[in-house]
Parts: structure tokens; sequence; C-alpha cells
């Protein structure tokens, strides 16, 4: 559980419209933003890119209607983008803009003919460390290039060249250009900060985009002030420039068609992802389709051959505009071709408005655009992956070799760290002497080495690891630990030769894998999965019990598993769900809650004709296991596949003693695996596990004072920091406290129903009209059994509230208090968060937990 204050569900979820006139109102809404945003910025890239202004508002015009009307990403919008300014200037320079367009209705043509062949997933696998190199590299040049405009300049087409003519031309630099750039800049970072800082005004402020209030103060600034500043030329739509014959080197035209499509698909697909990603954080109200990349490839392809043909930019995704789209609600694609159609409209009615604007406006518009693209962000989850290297010299050779030249030099880096990781292999060599009984006159002191081997062991490593073995002497005891998962045939020879040498002068050698198996030993056919339960776990299923079952020897137990019978799941080694002959799902023992028949509070149910309890977990046809047998192939297969690699997170435990931060109060149901549901280790939790998990209120525990002794202990012994109690569903308690009468004889006669009567306060909370009953925040309770599981989670709480321990810290403020609920037929957590003065909130609301976002 987290320390924070209560956050429950993340972005609040975008609202259902089920009538067309508000899903066409949400839709126009936001189409009428991603306008505002779209127009400038297709100005600022045309003229990055050096290519003519309104090429830019072709573009941004036909990627709404073309990729709106066909596209595969409801909610993406496509148009000119930074990431392809410096390949479209890179072409413009070589070709002339007549020919790039030609080499735009190619790359087109070939991004249809890839959306056809379903390739679309393929350019997904690209290193994110090479395209957020490469989008860093772009963002670097087109910094430097508009820093000239700024300036009052003009750019070279060298990055290079640009950054070495900075110095000159910040000393001959204009100050009406400066002056208007920098208001520009200053108010593109400003303007967000309304929402925060602005009060009422400011948060409506804060809805124009910043890019539009930006050009706009700058241009009124340049009216009003009479500065002689280049402007937007807008020349009439008759002399616009439509596309040629390509002429030149048919190679070089290949290879700039083949960039342009790489490098415009890869960004469009990623875009798609993205933006998926940000539709499902919205919540399940908006029910927007997901993506569907081949088609939004072959959308792409459509549109930039129209765009090329009608004299317009290359298009891509672009993420800035896509991420307003959805944040300003829009829920199926007509926001995309809204946009498209005003924008259409703004170059043939605006022209008048558009040619006021400043170049440098637009110039410092597009600077900081660029330099946005060195996200610090992306930096930052690159290096934590290791990858800090391929990043940085796919920018750079961005920046001094060109897109394609830098994106296949990340591409090679990245290939040439895989393998380095692949074949590499980390060896160290242990020393342990002690004194004790060993080969040779008693007490004599025997040495024992330990070589651990991390990583893939292949003949690259073998000089490394031969020197490593040499360090071990003759007649003593190795121990050679492989923790990586492929040996070659040259590694593993080595090993042997030195095994059989070593043992041939006295030594002793045990050589294990992952698993604890010995080196020559067969690899079981049988792989068990994290969590799988006894049933499903071939290898530590015993051998029928019989007469030889009473050795009484637990270090040895059944000598080999028994076959399980042929046909049935979870025989092959897949694991999964038993099923009997008919195909129906074999109940597993504590099934689900809510199943016909009585049940018992740990959740497991009496019906009819149940199975003898010795054969709970057996498949049908098996024949009678040992119970000792069953737990003992468990404790072996922890002593063989996972001793090996906890037992120094254990030691260090064992000398430095438990310092668990969280004290997690759960039911004793087997269903409910604490470690499993919060990823937790040795040491992480102190647990408290109870029929119905149930606090006690202080001074009623008839008796039994563990959960109240467990509490005080974990609050003000190990002073732990959050203290969480845990429902889960189809409770057996719960079930029984709702079906038994409080007059009924069981009800307090036993001890299970005495201590059930810890729960009676639950019950009457859940019957008590005046509370308001807890909720799930996506979802209505599935019955009453549900809602009593849940109520039965606030009430423990108020009742661990009134423990004089828990009391005190809350009041210092240095607890706090947190509910779950695990649905155990989902698999799903839920999380009700108490502030830390320890009080609920009127309406208590459970929020489930969703897996993080991977940022790409």
């Amino acid at each position: 559980m987290s320390h924070r204050p209560p956050v429950l569900s993340g972005p609040r979820a975008a609202p259902d419209h089920p009538d067309p006139r508000q899903r066409w109102s949400a839709d126009l809404s936001a189409s009428v933003t991603v306008f505002l945003i779209a127009l400038p910025l297709s100005l600022g890239i045309a003229l990055a890119a050096g290519a003519p202004l309104q090429s830019g508002l072709v573009a941004a015009a036909v990627g709404g209607v073309v990729c709106g009307r066909l596209g595969g990403a409801p909610l993406q919008i496509t148009g000119p983008a930074a990431g392809l300014t410096v390949i479209t200037a890179e072409l413009i320079q070589r070709y002339g803009w007549q020919t790039t367009c030609a080499i735009t209705v190619l790359a087109g043509a070939a991004q249809v003919g890839l959306g056809f062949l379903r390739v679309a997933r393929s350019a997904l696998a690209v290193s994110p460390a090479v395209v957020h190199g490469m989008l860093a590299g772009i963002g670097c040049t087109i910094a430097l290039a508009q820093l000239h405009v700024m300036l009052g300049g003009d750019p070279d087409s060298s990055p290079l060249t640009n950054a070495l003519e900075l110095p000159g031309r910040i000393t001959a630099v204009q100050p009406a250009a400066l002056s208007v750039s920098s208001l520009t800049v200053v108010v593109l970072l400003a303007w967000p900060r309304l929402k925060q800082y602005g009060g009422s005004f400011g948060a409506a402020a804060a809805r124009v985009p910043a890019a539009l209030v930006a050009v706009c103060l700058a241009t009124l600034a340049a009216v009003l002030a009479g500065a002689g500043l280049p402007r937007v030329d807008l020349p009439s739509w008759r002399s616009h420039a439509l596309p040629e014959l390509p002429e030149g080197p048919v190679l070089g035209l290949g290879t700039a068609v083949l960039t342009l499509t790489l490098v415009a698909s890869v960004q469009a697909l990623l875009a798609a992802v993205a933006a998926d990603k940000l539709t499902a954080a919205r919540g399940a109200g908006s029910r927007v389709p997901r993506s569907d990349l081949d088609r939004e490839l072959r959308a792409h392809g459509v549109a930039n051959a129209v765009s090329g043909a009608l004299g317009g930019l290359p298009v891509t995704g672009v993420a800035v505009r896509s991420t307003a789209n959805i944040a300003a609600g829009a829920v199926s694609r007509n926001s995309a071709l809204l946009q498209g159609v005003w924008v259409l409209l703004a170059a043939g009615l605006l022209v008048g408005v558009l040619e006021l604007i400043p170049l440098a406006a637009l110039g410092a518009l597009v600077m900081v655009v660029g330099v946005r693209m060195i996200n610090i962000g992306h930096i930052r989850k690159v290096a934590r992956h290791r990858e800090a290297v391929v990043f940085g010299a796919t920018s750079v050779s961005v920046v001094l070799l060109g897109v394609l030249e830098g994106v296949g030099v990340g591409i090679a880096v990245a290939v040439v760290l895989a393998l380095h990781r692949l074949a590499w292999a980390r060896i160290d060599v242990a020393h342990d002497a002690f004194r004790g009984p060993g080969p040779g006159p008693a007490g004599r002191s025997r040495d024992d080495y330990r070589v651990v081997v991390r990583g893939q062991l292949t003949f690259l490593a073998v000089p490394r690891l031969s020197r490593a073995l040499a360090q071990v002497p003759e007649g003593a005891k190795a121990f050679v630990e492989l923790e990586g998962s492929f040996m070659d045939h040259a590694a593993y020879e080595a090993l042997e030769d030195w095994r059989a040498t070593h043992t041939a002068a006295g030594g002793e050698v045990e050589v294990s894998g992952r698993g604890g198996q010995g080196i020559g030993e067969p690899a079981s056919a049988h792989v068990c999965t994290p969590w799988t339960p006894w049933r499903n776990h071939q290898c530590t299923r015993p051998a029928p019990a019989g007469p030889e079952d009473s050795s009484g020897d637990p270090g040895r137990g059944a000598p080999s598993p028994a076959p399980a019978p042929r046909g049935r799941a979870g025989s092959d080694g897949r694991g999964g769900t038993a099923r009997d002959a008919q195909g129906a799902p074999e109940t597993a023992a504590g099934g689900a809650g809510g199943a016909a028949g009585s049940s018992d509070p740990s959740g497991a149910r009496s019906v009819p004709g149940a199975a003898d309890p010795a054969r709970v977990g057996q498949r049908e046809g098996d024949a009678p296991l040992s119970h000792r047998g069953q737990l003992l192939g468990g404790v072996r297969n922890f002593q063989r596949s996972t001793a090996p690699r906890v037992r120094d997170e254990l030691a260090r435990l064992a000398r430095e003693g438990q310092r668990p931060s969280q004290l997690f109060l759960t039911c004793a149901d087997s269903r409910v695996v604490t470690s499993m549901i919060t990823s937790s280790g040795p040491g992480d939790l102190f647990t408290v596990r109870n029929v119905g998990n149930l606090v006690p209120p202080p001074g009623e525990e008839r008796g039994d004072q563990s959960v109240a002794a467990a509490i005080e202990y974990a609050v003000d012994v190990l002073q732990v920091a959050s203290v969480t109690v845990c429902g889960h569903s189809g409770c057996g308690a719960m079930q029984a406290l709702h079906t038994t009468p409080a007059d009924a004889p069981e009800a307090a006669g036993t001890p299970l129903g005495r201590w059930l009567q810890h729960g009676r306060p639950s019950l009457e909370r859940f019957h008590t009209a005046a509370r308001v009953a807890p909720r799930l925040a996506d979802r209505a309770t599935a019955d009453p059994l549900e809602a009593l599981c849940l109520t039965n989670v606030v009430q423990q709480l108020e009742h661990l509230a009134a423990h004089a321990c828990v009391a005190r810290r809350l009041g210092e403020g240095t607890l706090e208090l947190h509910g779950m609920y695990f649905h155990v037929g989902e698999a799903q957590t839920y999380v009700l968060d108490a502030p830390v003065g320890g009080t609920l909130a009127p309406e208590p609301v459970f929020a489930a937990v969703r897996p993080d976002p991977v940022a790409l």
C-alpha cells in the first residue's frame, strides 16, 4: 500500500454519450480545440521545413478529413508533425519542393502496401530508445534552426552550421524579431499555469490553447508596434505548386521514399498506441474501440498520397493534437474529420488574418515544440533500462548525419547492446573457510569455494570461466551456481573438463542451475508457473500412499511424481483447471463463494456427495495421495527452486531483524495469498490472518487477545507506517453471518460461533438504512454477500481505529489505515484509502487498482 493521500481511480471517466446529438456535440467541441492548436502549428512546421506555408494547411486538412474518415485510430489526429520536419527539409534542399511532393505520394503508396501486408505491429519492434533518440535529435535540429528565425535571420540546412553560426547571429540580432519571439515563448510557457494559479478566471482562460494565444498576442504586438518584420505569405491558390515527376538518381529517390515511409509509419503507429492508452485511462464510459493499426497505416498512406498530390506536407500521427483531442472529450472519429474541415475553411476564408502573423512568432512556436521533443522523462526511463547509449548514439547521429543514418546507427547500437547482454556473464568466486570435519585428519580446516555465474554462459565467457575456476585450489569443495538460462557446448565442455580434473585431484564439485537442478540432469517436461496450486504441480505430486509410505523420513518423501492421466488439463506441464469427463470445470478445494450448498467460514463448501477430504486437490481417477508427501513435495520444490534465490536476503533479515512497513490483516481463506496480490517478499508484511478478517473492538476480545496483541506489537514495537484490512469475495464467514440468525443455537455455542459474534456489527451496519453502503467505483456490487464483505472491511477499520495504540499514532499523523477488497474470481484488487486521521468518507468507495501504464 502506498503512503500517499488517497487517490481512487485516476483520471475521471469520460461521460457516455448514448444520444447521437450529445456525441456530435462532444466531437464538435473537441474539434474546435484541436483546430485552434493545429492552425498555427501547421504554418510553423511548414516554415521550419522550408516549404510553402500553405502546404502545412493542405496537410492538416487532408490528414484530418482522410484519416478521420478511413483511419483505424478513432481519436488520433493526423497532420504535419515536427518529427518529419528534418526529413522534409532535407528532401526540399536536395530535390526541390515539387519533387518532394512526388516522393510524399510514393511514400503514401508504400504505406498502403504495408498496411495490406498487415505488418503494422512489426513497426512497434523498434527499440523505444531509438525512437526517443530520433525525436530528440530532430527536436535539437529544429530548435537550432528556429533560433535563427527568432533572432531575425535565416537558418542553414545543416544543424552543425546553425550551431556554429549562432554566436554571430546573436551579435547581429534584430530587436523587433527578438521581442516578438520572446513574447511568444513567455506566453507559451506561462499560459498553462493560469489553470493552477489564476483562480476561476485562469481556469477558464487556460481552456484556450496556449499556441493560439501566443501567436495572437505576438501578432497583435507586432501590428501595434508597426514592426517591419517578415510575415506569413500565402500566395494565391491558383499559383499553388503541385508535384512533378521526380528527377534524380533512382537509388537516392528510393532511399528518400524508404526513409519517409518508415519514419512516418513508426511515428503514426506509436502515436496510435499512445492514444489508446490515454483513451483507456478515461474509463469505460467513453466506449471507444481500440486502434486497428493496419487500417490506420493504410489510411495514412492514402492521406500522404492525397496530400502530396495536392502540394501538401507529409502527414503522420501528432501526439500533441491527439492528446488535446482526447482531453477535450472527443468520443469518435468525427472530431478529427471536423478539425480538418475547419482548417480547410480557414485556409480559404482567413488568408488576410493569417498573413498578419510574423515569422518570428511561428519560429518561436516551433522552437518550443522542438525543445519539448527532448523529453526528460523519456531520458530517465531509457537510463533506468540501461539504454542511454542507444538514445545518445541515435540523437547525436540524427543531428550530425541525418534521420535515416541516425536511426540506422541507433538500431545497430541497440543490436550490439542486446548481443552483449545475451553473451555477457558475470563470474564471481567466494571463499568460505571453516573448521570442522573434512577430508584428512580430524579438525583439519576445509575450504569451500562458491563460483556464481550470472548471465548467459557462451564460448565468449570461457576464458573468464577458466580463470575463475583456476582460483579453486586442489582438494577444495566447489559449488558452481549457474544463474543464467543458457549455456552453449563450448562452455559446457570447459566446465565438465574442469570438474573431471578437479574431482580426480581429490576435490568435490556440485554444479547447479537456476532451479538447483544438476547440470547433467535432463530438464523436466513440466515447468511450474508462479502461484500454481499443488493440484497442478506435477513436480511436487507424491507417489500414491502405500505400505512403504511409513518410513518417516521427512527429507525423502515420495521417490517420484505420479503421472497424471493423459488428456487432462494441467497434466501436460501447462497447469490450468482440471476438467471432468463432460468438459465442465472441476471445483477446486475452497472454490469460489456463492456455489450451492452450505458455507463454512473459511470459504469451503459442503455439498451433497462431496469428495472424501483425503482426495481434496486430486483429479478423478488418481490413486490416493499422502497428505504428508504432498506437503513435503512442495517443501522440496522450495529448497530446490526458491531457497537458492532468497537465501542471501533471508540471511540479511536474520542478522538485522524484521522491519516491516505494513501490518496486513486479512482472512484465513486459502485463496487469499497475501504475497501474491501485494507482490511482497520476506520482511515486507507483518501479516495477521483469522476467519473473516475481524478486528474485535477494545475490551471485547472475550479471552482471545491474539489480534489485539498483534496490532499492539506491529504499531508500537515494529512501528509500521500503514495498516490494511483486506476482505475478499465469497467469504464463508460473511455468508455464515448473513444466513445464521443471531438467536440460533450454533451462533454462540461453538468457538467458531463465538468468534463470529465480532462480525455482528458489520451485519448491523449492513442492515442499517441510515448508513451509506460502501460500493465499488466502476461497477455495482454483484450480490448482498459482496456488499456485506465490503461493509465488513469498513466496519473493521473503525474497530481498528478504536484501539489505543492505533488512535495515538493516527493522532500523531504517523500511521495510515487502508481498506482492501480482493475479488477472487476476477483476480482484481480494490482499495479504500482512509485519511491519516482515520475518519472514513461519508460514502466509502473502493477503487480498482489498475496496472501502471508503460510509457512509449
